[in-house]
C-alpha cells in the first residue's frame, strides 16, 4: 500500500516535497516512480529511482534539472523534491511500484497510491 502526501497550493518558482510512505516488506527491492496526471491529459511519467540497491535515478524531460527522486529504505518512504515550479506542474501526482525496472510506462508499475494534488499558481 502507497500513501502519497505533501501536495499543496504555491506560486510559480516555489517548491514542494512529495513523500511516498509504503507498507509492506521489500520496499528496497521495488523501482518506484512518480507520475502525474493534469485535467484531460494522459498520465504521464515524472521520475523513477530503481531498486535493488542501484537506485539509479530517471526525470522526464520536463522536470529534469527542477525534481528530484529519493528513496529511504529505513523509512520505506519516497520523495519527491519539486524546485522551480512552473504552471504547467500543476497536477495530481502518484507514487507508485514495480517489481521490474518499471520504465516510463504506467502500466508497468503494479502499485499506486492515492494521488496528491499540485497546484501551481502563476
Amino acid at each position: 500500500q502507497l500513501q502519497a502526501s505533501g501536495g499543496g497550493l504555491v506560486q510559480a518558482g516555489g517548491s514542494l516535497r512529495l513523500s511516498c510512505a509504503a507498507s509492506g516488506r521489500a520496499f528496497n527491492t521495488y523501482t518506484m516512480g512518480w507520475f502525474r496526471q493534469a485535467p484531460g491529459r494522459e498520465r504521464e511519467f515524472v521520475s523513477r529511482i530503481a531498486g535493488r540497491a542501484a537506485y539509479r535515478t530517471y526525470y522526464a524531460d520536463s522536470v529534469k534539472g527542477r525534481f528530484t527522486i529519493s528513496r529511504d529504505n529505513t523509512k520505506n518512504t519516497l520523495y519527491l523534491q519539486m524546485n522551480s515550479l512552473e504552471p504547467e506542474d500543476t497536477a495530481v501526482y502518484y507514487c507508485a511500484a514495480s517489481s521490474t525496472s518499471g520504465g516510463t510506462n504506467y502500466k508497468a508499475y503494479e502499485y499506486w497510491g492515492q494521488g496528491t494534488l499540485v497546484t501551481v499558481s502563476s
